[in-house]
């Protein structure tokens, strides 16, 4: 049986999954998809953190924080509808999407996010 502890580090480990791939993109032509899909499993990840799992019924007294800054990644960050806008024009803009991956990255790695992330699964 999987604890709940367990549990959550395996939700936590596919956004960090998600996080490294997008790091490790070399920008190439067609990439914005490759973007676009990890994007929105980092997104989906972290609705999943927000909303269903109880910060309280967790024995981590920094996963509040990070519940509290996914929150707020999510209401002031919307990639998807930029990069839908950029594809048909800029699919094979080596520049553009490579500033698009930057951006995201960015917003990421603000106000120490994903470290706090990594230091949460090595916690549990």
């Amino acid at each position: 049986m999987v604890t709940y502890s367990e549990h959550l580090k395996k939700i936590l480990l596919l956004l960090l999954d998600s996080y490294n791939i997008l790091k490790k993109f070399e920008d190439k032509p067609g990439d914005l998809d490759n973007i676009k899909k990890e994007l929105l499993k980092i997104n989906g990840v972290m609705k999943v953190i927000t909303n269903k799992i109880d910060s309280n019924y967790n024995h981590l007294s920094d996963f509040k924080t990070l519940k509290s800054k996914y929150h707020h990644y999510l209401e002031n960050y919307y990639f998807e509808k930029e990069i839908e806008t950029m594809a048909p024009l800029y699919f094979d803009d080596l520049y553009r999407i490579k500033n698009m991956r930057l951006k995201i990255l960015e917003a990421l790695e603000a106000k120490q996010m994903m470290e706090l992330t990594e230091d949460i699964i090595e916690k549990i």
